[in-house]
């Protein structure tokens, strides 16, 4: 039997990193602006389970949450996001997990679509 997976923490990428965050996954296409490699301590950086461009410069101009998660969720059943998706339950199951994004707003980006996601 299978332990259950923890919902993700969400943070983030320019906060310090926390003892507590576990694998620390940026989730995040570009890499952020301004910050070195060495200071992030990211343990991965799966690019397929980032949104489309389309997808994100669609959001950011015009669209509402509610319709960019639902595209979001049809993009990550591609097999190479399903994939990555996986993978990061695996990770979750085995022991704390955060998902850093450079977003400002990181409760209505895409790292808390994939935060819902990976506790399912």
């Amino acid at each position: 039997m299978t332990r259950a997976a923890r919902r993700p923490t969400v943070r983030r990428i320019y906060d310090p990193a926390e003892p507590g965050d576990g694998v620390r996954v940026l989730v995040d296409r570009l890499w952020p602006r301004g910050l070195a490699k060495a200071d992030a301590h990211v343990d991965e950086w799966p690019k397929s389970l980032t949104p489309s461009t389309e997808l994100r410069r669609w959001y950011h101009d015009t669209g509402t949450y509610e319709e960019f998660r639902r595209r979001y969720e049809a993009e990550l059943a591609e097999p190479e996001a399903a994939e990555a998706l996986d993978r990061l339950r695996a990770l979750a199951r085995k022991g704390p997990l955060t998902l850093l994004t450079a977003s400002k707003e990181p409760d209505r980006s895409h790292a808390a679509v994939l935060a819902e996601l990976l506790t399912v």
